[in-house]
């Protein structure tokens, strides 16, 4: 039976099956619209750093072809062979997509999916329909993606632009004068891995998986080069255009007669003297020089002028035209990442999530959002009479809203570096004021430390376990470690360790310390142990 997946959802392939040749089928269509469905290998950056892996009509296998277009079969718009054993080292995800080719909306689509099946049988499905999008034109559907070993991931992010625009987005290029598309492929016999014919066939079926093939070392390749796109309609990028401050005249407009043009910029002009020679400053005093070429004059003084001096023919001072980066370019760096994940960090202080409707909620620090889209609402997430007596008592509560509905939340606090943490059915320790946001979905927690106690408090931490992702914060940039025998931390800079860690109270308080003054300060801290694979999160900062 195959295992439904929903937007964000995510799980290792080998629990989905023990194959590494998959067939990948995409259904999705609507009245009168046109598709491309396409495969990005992406590099570790998540970027198009070799061309030759934008798997889509005109390039329909990559090089060694452990990528392969197979063309629409048994119900489904276009189909994929991934051969997992074949991709290179230097491709660390594979991103699904779907960009419309010609007019329309990803929101005018019906039901759709994207399914696959390994050894005759569809074991993973994710749907969607057009409910979920509205005026974009494309969508990442889902992710083959490397961390530790093969996964897959069911993003249904919209993107604004066409296949273009996620071709650029990803790194790529696009020739300016485009091929013709290769003609049409004839239709083959399905082969053994892929699905039988027909709309409403059952599960592919096909023999077992190929044997492992060696996989090949990453090409030694140069700068890119452009893929051969599909051409598409020239459409003015609007928002994205510089701005560009307008000239003072109109070129090529003659002035008034006996009036000489004016000097291109950078020129001088008719008569005067070549830049970088003194020159008296006009309507200056006997023997002031005018201030060297592309040196500004005071503020609020005309260039080549003295204080307090009007400026001659009632003219102001020349404006130069032309040379700076238009507004775009400048903010181009600081626009929203467009990564398709359930949780995108936009930077090191900033993190955002996308709440789809997939009905999974997430639950935050009070006044930690600072900025949302969509229809998203906001409600009070109290711990209950209980709760709050545990957290008063432990000094973990943790005041938390609770965020739904469909749209994007970014969340921020005091300019805090966060770190969002994938739990995969496992858990950790983190002290309730590093918690920024989590899924709902996560069980959490008071724990209490062992020990015999320690000065002041902090005796309690919080434990999170389950599926779904934790974001944490810190002040500064945090450091990660194995726990070793002898690994002692300060009790007011640990941020975080794995809940298979043993934690021990270790306190150096004596009377003969406190009885005289100029003690190290360094009296409590926390001991931990456990078995390989163990760690702690420290800040450069106490608390």
């Amino acid at each position: 039976m195959a295992r439904e997946f929903q937007r964000g959802h995510k799980a290792k392939i080998g629990d989905l099956t023990a194959g590494t040749d998959l067939y990948v089928g995409v259904q999705i269509a609507g009245p009168g619209l046109t598709f491309d469905i396409s495969c990005f290998g992406l590099d570790a950056d998540e970027r198009l750093s070799d061309d030759r892996y934008f798997i889509f009509f005109n390039q329909p296998k990559s090089p060694e072809e452990s990528v392969q277009l197979l063309g629409a079969q048994a119900g489904d718009s276009e189909s994929f062979r991934v051969t997992l054993d074949k991709i290179p080292p230097h491709i660390h995800k594979l991103s699904f997509t779907a960009a419309l080719d010609g007019a329309g909306q990803v929101s005018q689509i019906g039901p759709g999916y994207l399914r696959i099946v390994a050894g005759g049988e569809e074991v993973a499905r994710y749907s969607f329909d057009g409910s979920e999008f509205s005026t974009e034109r494309a969508v990442m559907l889902g992710d083959f993606y490397l961390k530790d070993v093969w996964r897959f991931a069911a993003v249904g992010q919209g993107f604004d632009g066409g296949l273009e625009a996620l071709l650029k987005n990803f790194g790529g290029e696009v020739a300016e004068e485009a091929e013709a598309p290769a003609p049409p492929t004839t239709a083959q016999g399905a082969p053994g891995f892929a699905p039988p014919s027909g709309a409403a066939a059952p599960a592919p079926s096909f023999g077992a998986p190929a044997a492992p093939a060696p996989q090949q070392p990453a090409p030694d390749f140069g700068p890119p080069q452009a893929p051969h796109a599909r051409p598409q309609p020239t459409v003015p990028q609007v928002h994205n255009a510089p701005t560009i401050a307008a000239p003072l005249a109109p070129p090529g407009v003659p002035g008034p007669p006996g009036q000489q043009p004016p000097a291109p910029y950078g020129q001088p002009a008719p008569g005067q003297e070549p830049y970088g020679q003194p020159q008296t400053a006009p309507g200056g005093f006997p023997g002031q020089q005018a201030p060297p070429y592309g040196q500004p004059a005071p503020y609020g003084q005309p260039g080549q002028q003295p204080p307090g001096a009007s400026y001659g023919g009632g003219q102001g001072p020349a404006i130069p035209q032309g040379g700076g980066p238009g507004l775009g370019v400048v903010l181009d760096k600081y626009k929203e990442a467009p990564t398709g994940q359930r949780w995108t960090p936009q930077n090191s202080k900033l993190i955002r999530v996308d709440l789809g409707v997939d009905g999974q909620p997430v639950l935050a620090r009070q006044g930690s959002m600072v900025l949302y889209q969509g229809k998203v609402d906001f409600g009070y997430k109290g711990a209950g009479f209980r709760g709050r007596i545990v957290g008063n008592a432990t000094g973990q509560e943790m005041q938390l809203m609770r965020c739904t509905g469909q749209g994007q939340v970014f969340f921020a606090e005091n300019s805090a570096h966060v770190h969002p943490i994938e739990l995969q059915g496992d858990a950790i320790c983190v002290s309730a004021d590093a918690v920024l946001a989590f899924d709902e979905s996560l069980q959490h927690e008071v724990r209490r430390i062992e020990g015999h106690g320690i000065p002041g408090g902090a005796l309690f931490t919080m434990q999170f376990q389950g599926t779904g992702t934790l974001v944490i914060k810190t002040q500064g940039t945090p450091v990660v470690l194995p726990v070793t025998p002898t690994t002692f931390a300060d009790a007011n800079a640990i941020v975080a360790w794995s809940a298979a860690s043993q934690v021990i109270i270790s306190s150096q308080v004596s009377l003969r310390r406190h009885a005289f003054p100029g003690h190290s300060g360094e009296t409590v801290n926390l001991q931990f142990r456990g078995a390989p694979g163990n760690f702690i999160v420290v800040q450069p900062y106490e608390v």
